[in-house]
């Protein structure tokens, strides 16, 4: 494969989710450098990537996002996050609204059941505790996705296992 066709492969390959240019250049059988130049001489075509700390994007593709306000025991926060991200979703944050502190937030990036089930077990090991159990159980996520229809379907199931509830109950 020539240096063309392989930018043209990259290009098609990235999308919303990041792509490390580590692993582009493991499935092109070239250098990591080499990669970055393709990125510099696909930007200079004028296709618009950013680079982001896990890899680059391509700006047009757009991911739609939409907070949740949820209630749910300890025991249920793995059917919460696999629901999630079972049906397309990333849980991108959580958060709580503290009497004291305010906002107090995390990063959680869990897109698959894989990064649920290492977040579950960081739990279990006894390190910490939810967040949420700060604040009698009320929390926040950030939730993306490809679409709105998506997070459509989240917030519906969510509904229908009772963990949404209107942002006014508190």
């Amino acid at each position: 494969m020539n240096g063309e066709e392989r930018r043209k492969t990259i290009a098609q390959r990235l999308g919303a989710q990041p792509v490390s240019a580590t692993a582009l250049a493991e499935s092109f059988g070239v250098s990591r450098q080499v990669i970055v130049q393709d990125i510099a001489l696909l930007r200079a075509e004028g296709i618009q990537i950013f680079s982001t700390n896990r890899g680059y994007v391509l700006a047009s593709s757009r991911r739609f996002s939409r907070i949740f306000k949820v209630r749910h025991t300890d025991e249920q926060v793995q059917e919460e996050l696999f629901l999630i991200v079972d049906a397309g979703g990333c849980v991108e944050d959580v958060f709580v609204w503290h009497k004291v502190y305010g906002k107090i937030s995390a990063p959680m990036d869990i897109d698959s059941r894989l990064k649920a089930e290492a977040f579950l077990e960081k739990i279990r090991s006894g390190v910490s505790t939810p967040l949420k159990n700060i604040t009698g159980d009320y929390h926040y996520h950030t939730i993306s996705a490809d679409s709105e229809r998506v997070l459509d379907c989240i917030q519906q199931q969510l509904i229908e296992k009772g963990f949404l509830i209107a942002a006014e109950e508190a």
